[in-house]
């Protein structure tokens, strides 16, 4: 204690003593009263206060000072508030369910009303102290007024359902809350994907991804072009400020540099989408995989044979390419110490059987025997070329024969070294299993695969950097892990087993990854 006493002390004793600042609502003084900050509280976390001054944004250790204003907090029976905004589809399901989770394991008694609009508010209540702890307050509407919320300091959490865009980044570093980029500033919660879906009497099975792009941008606009009837399409999208709906430009549009069609009928809601395309004959959809109704999913297919559905277990390894990772953002600013709490039970293992329950993948590593992944070699065996091909598939076949692949995958961002958002939270649950122990006494082996561009020797060689890349980012943010008690190895099989066709820029991302097999 002393010794925060000490740096706040420190902190603080830069600024001269203020006074006559009797517009401001608090003012926090030394113990000794030798030293004096005014200013307006912003926030208290149990903790720190968070004051505005005329030297900027500071926040103080609440143990070395003492407040005197209208704006001091009790500390005594502090009540931590935690506002959270932002996409309708991790907010009216998801998020209540683990606040729920989460006051359930802490012993805590957690009551739900509503607020204005769609809005609600979670109120958790210690019955042994017979006193209310938290709040919780809901702001449900879409993923661009969550980032508006945070920007606009009215949220302290948001919840997205696409990464955050250069634009919205730049202006929360200009706001002062920090590298929004960061992965310490983000977390994936679980994960969604965006299925495409049609009425259940369409007779289309399946269709590629190149097909799909030309679709939503209006270079297909009849089902004949699709082996379909000869009939018009209609497009059914959710909400135009949806995350989902968002990142259907984002990742199927703007990498080919096109733009969404005219005409697209929106919903306000997944269920609605999907209610809507099951009545629609000859109505498409891209829905949440987690709310696709009755419709009837398509195969996602490819040129050279390769067929991927939305299933669990491939959106869960990213396998599947339309993977829409669930995010929470926080600003670069302490929250309340029981808020704290509750975003570390979002990663525990009681946590992923509530997202499990609540319909969305979660995020609990498991392990698949090499035997069990039949498409997989099916494909690779299929895809092999030349004797270099073919050796290289028994070597890999060989080498992991005797070992179990993890959930855990990682990919890259297009055309960069950087992994994606995804696998950067995949780093640090991976980093967090290792400090707990969870892999002592057994070998991890980093696996990095390519696509088929260029010579089969040189996709080896790129695919060992990405796998070594991985390995290194993991031993760095492992920082309490004991690592003798693990061996972390990497290997390489370059183009050995795809998991699309490379005919499309989406293809060649899915096949550049980084897989873990464990023995």
């Amino acid at each position: 204690m002393q010794t925060l006493r000490a740096a706040v002390l420190a902190a603080l004793s830069i600024f001269a003593p203020i006074s006559g600042a009797s517009a401001q609502d608090v003012a926090l003084s030394s113990r000794d009263g030798g030293i004096e900050l005014v200013g307006t509280m912003l926030g208290f976390d149990g903790e720190f206060y968070r004051v505005e001054t005329r030297f900027g944004e500071l926040t103080v250790d609440a143990s070395g000072v003492l407040c005197e204003g209208v704006g001091c907090p009790s500390l005594t029976n502090f009540v931590a508030r935690i506002r959270v905004s932002g996409s309708a589809t991790i907010g009216e399901v998801l998020m209540p369910a683990l606040v729920e989770g989460f006051a359930l394991r802490s012993g805590f008694e957690a009551e739900r009303s509503a607020a204005e609009g769609a809005d609600f508010r979670y109120t958790l209540t210690d019955p042994e102290q017979g006193r209310v702890v938290a709040q919780f307050a809901f702001q449900v509407s879409s993923t661009n007024e969550g980032f508006a919320d945070l920007l606009a300091d009215e949220a302290d959490v948001v919840m997205a359902l696409r990464e955050i865009r250069p634009e919205e980044r730049d202006a929360a570093q200009a706001a002062g809350l920090g590298d929004l980029d960061h992965p310490n500033r983000s977390r994936v919660l679980a994960l969604d994907a965006i299925v495409p879906v049609v009425a259940p009497g369409n007779p289309v099975s399946s269709i590629t991804l190149a097909q799909l792009a030309q679709l939503v941008s209006g270079q297909i606009v009849n089902w004949t072009a699709l082996g379909g009837p000869d009939a018009p399409i209609g497009l059914h999208l959710a909400d135009q400020g949806s995350g989902l709906s968002q990142g259907i430009e984002d990742r199927l549009l703007r990498p080919s540099g096109l733009s969404l069609r005219d005409g697209v009928v929106r919903h306000a809601s997944n269920a609605a989408l999907a209610e809507a395309v099951q009545g629609d004959p000859f109505g498409i959809g891209l829905a949440s995989y987690s709310e696709t109704g009755h419709a009837k999913p398509l195969y996602l297919s490819g040129s050279c044979g390769f067929q991927l559905r939305g299933r669990r277990a491939d959106i869960k390894t990213e396998d599947y390419p339309l993977t829409a990772p669930m995010f929470l953002y926080l600003p670069a600013r302490r929250l309340p110490a029981l808020a704290r709490e509750f975003l570390a039970y979002t990663r525990s293992a009681p946590a992923q059987v509530v997202i499990r329950r609540a319909g969305f993948v979660d995020q609990a590593p498991e392990e698949q025997v090499l035997n069990q992944q039949g498409d997989r070699l099916a494909n690779a065996i299929r895809m092999a070329e030349g004797e270099d091909g073919l050796a290289t598939l028994q070597r890999m076949v060989t080498t992991l024969a005797t070992k179990r692949r993890l959930s855990t995958t990682f990919r890259f961002e297009p055309g960069s070294a950087r992994l994606d958002a995804q696998s950067r939270s995949n780093v640090l649950q991976l980093a967090r299993s290792l400090e707990e122990g969870a892999y002592d006494g057994r070998s991890l082996t980093f696996v990095g695969f390519s696509d088929g561009q260029g010579p089969a020797s040189a996709n080896i060689d790129i695919a060992a950097d990405r796998a070594e890349a991985v390995r290194q980012a993991v031993i760095a943010a492992a920082e309490a892990a004991d690592l003798a008690q693990v061996d972390l190895a990497t290997d390489a099989f370059g183009e050995a087993m795809p998991m699309a066709c490379d005919d499309t820029v989406w293809g060649r991302q899915v096949n550049r990854r980084v897989e873990v097999w464990l023995q």
